[in-house]
């Protein structure tokens, strides 16, 4: 048996380094001891559950996200764009949170960070080391033994054990794994923030994913001020929620009711209004599509922001197929509303109706919203929670249903669509 004096890791194979940290000369080798934990399988129905105890970060969606709030002692990661405002949002958490906070920077000197908690107006008595040796700070964690640790970003830490830069693989995922164990044993809560790659997922090996309880990502559009936190991955409760913010004098606030923001309230050509649905959260947001002459007519353009592109080329083939629309010829780019990403197929009907308004230059009716999935025999499908998306739009104001049959709620007037070769009706 191995087990390595620097970092912990144990094998049932002797290595003569060790293969997580690197270190040569810190392990010892353990022959003929006797097994200090009972493998033997436990019956789940007798399995002793206990609920995580819970502390609220002080603010309120970022809870919702979380399932109600940080677990102590969980381990949570947060990945953004860089500009994005991860850094801000950090220390207006630890500026919140009740318990002892220790802000672990190794991007930016005291002064900068001073400077930035002065304008946000965070509290005295948040802790913070800036360092990117891992082995001072781990000493320093351990005898502090704070409620919450942040650090920012896991990219800039690095042990110097290990002969690589930080950020290589071997740096990010040895560091990541100590974090966690430093987590779980001491009952430190850690959150580590972490860079997004150009391919949107978080920088590092994939494997950091399945070491945390949490993911979360902090997506939005540096040229927009609404950001967004959204759960992949939760331990402690539901995916896909979402908590929406927005960017004001340099610090984030709560979008508590995030509904009517991304709107125009514009009903020209190409805009539908289209109710979302993220986690419990509805959000009415509008997808704008512009459609026009291409000035290469063998390869016309297709851009898309905001919505897969593969699925707004389905449902180009989709009408092309089913109505007597031709879009060989011509540029096709679609948006959605407030710089938001959509993976929700219920967009699937409001994006093929903002392309026809735009093709036939006829804005839908006013007061309209729309939903529905299509699927490539044409058919439109009912997305889940159609009631809640109804008396969404119907709470904002509007009036005019475009939506698969189904269950109505009074107050609104429908127009049912079955199938894509219906559409064109909705323009006469």
């Amino acid at each position: 048996m191995f087990i390595c004096k620097e970092c912990g890791y144990t094998s049932s194979k002797w290595f003569s380094q060790c293969p997580v940290c690197g270190s040569i000369g810190s392990a010892e080798k353990l022959e003929g001891k006797k097994r200090s934990k009972d493998s033997r399988p436990v019956e789940i129905g007798k399995l002793q559950i206990r609920e995580g105890k819970r502390e609220s970060t002080g603010i309120e969606s970022f809870d919702r996200v979380l399932g109600g709030g940080l677990v102590l002692g969980s381990f949570v990661l947060l990945g953004g764009e860089p500009g994005v405002g991860k850094s801000t949002l950090m220390l207006q958490l630890a500026s919140n949170f009740k318990g002892e906070v220790i802000y672990i920077s190794g991007e930016e000197s005291p002064f900068q960070i001073g400077s930035r908690a002065k304008r946000l107006g965070v509290k005295e008595g948040i802790k913070l080391i800036c360092e990117t040796e891992w082995e001072p700070i781990e000493d320093a964690l351990r005898i502090e033994k704070p409620g919450l640790a942040i650090f920012d970003s896991l990219q800039t830490f690095y042990l110097s054990s290990i002969p690589s830069p930080a950020g290589s693989i071997a740096q990010v995922k040895t560091i990541a794994e100590r974090i966690f164990r430093l987590s779980k044993k001491e009952g430190i809560t850690s959150i580590i923030v972490g860079h997004v790659t150009k391919e949107g997922t978080i920088a590092g090996p994939k494997l950091l994913e399945h070491i945390v309880d949490v993911v979360l990502y902090f997506e939005g559009d540096t040229s927009h001020n609404f950001r967004i936190i959204r759960a992949v991955k939760n331990r402690f409760g539901a995916t896909d929620e979402i908590a929406v913010f927005e960017m004001k004098r340099g610090r984030l606030e709560e979008v508590k009711n995030p509904s009517g923001y991304f709107l125009s309230k514009d009903y020209s050509p190409g805009i539908s209004t289209y109710p979302a649905v993220e986690g419990r959260t509805p959000i009415l947001l509008e997808i704008q599509s512009l459609v026009i002459p291409s000035s290469l007519p063998s390869a016309p353009r297709r851009f898309s922001v905001g919505i897969d592109p593969y699925r707004v080329g389905m449902m180009i083939g989709v009408l092309e197929k089913y109505t007597n629309l031709s879009f060989a010829s011509r540029d096709i780019y679609v948006n959605v509303s407030g710089g938001l990403r959509i993976k929700d197929p219920g967009a699937d009907l409001p994006t093929i109706l903002s392309l026809i308004s735009s093709y036939l230059k006829i804005p839908l009716p006013r007061g309209a919203f729309s939903f529905g999935e299509v699927s490539l025999s044409g058919r439109i499908l009912n997305p889940s929670l159609r009631e809640l998306r109804l008396k969404e739009a119907k709470k904002l104001g509007y009036e005019f249903a475009i939506v698969p049959p189904g269950d109505k709620i009074e107050g609104l007037k429908y127009f049912e669509i079955s199938h894509i070769n219906e559409a064109r009706r909705i323009f006469k």
